[in-house]
């Protein structure tokens, strides 16, 4: 799995997975994943998980499939309406939000974005069994 981040937190927890970090904004992160979706690469983890809207948070993580196959529209789907959400939601500016954030809300958006990953992670590797 390919892991796409502008969190530098989660940069630095895996150190195992192979990590693509993106300068740049949530928006720049699902913008990429679109262009490894068009190379073939599959949306492993869903682009905007989680609770936040997009125009609360500034970071944003990303599971790719690590090998290429054919374009997979699904995810390709997925992702395009993802950023089409974001846009949506960044057109409501928020007055805490930007370069008025206080760091510890910053350092609270990284982790809880990391808290998602790390639990989309662990039900990747044991998929839960829905057997009766």
């Amino acid at each position: 799995m390919i892991i796409l981040t502008n969190n530098p937190d989660v940069q630095n927890m895996l150190t195992d997975r192979s990590v693509c970090f993106v300068e740049g904004s949530y928006r720049d992160v699902l913008v990429r994943a679109r262009d490894m979706v068009h190379q073939g690469h599959r949306l492993l983890t869903h682009p905007l998980m989680g609770s936040l809207k997009p125009n609360e948070t500034p970071y944003r993580s990303v599971g790719l499939s690590e090998e290429k196959g054919s374009l997979d529209f699904d995810s390709l789907q997925l992702i395009e309406n993802a950023i089409e959400t974001f846009d949506k939601f960044a057109a409501v500016t928020r007055p805490d939000r930007g370069s008025n954030t206080p760091e510890r809300m910053l350092a609270d958006f990284r982790l809880i974005d990391a808290s998602l990953l790390k639990t989309a992670l662990e039900s990747a590797e044991q998929p839960p069994d829905f057997r009766r």
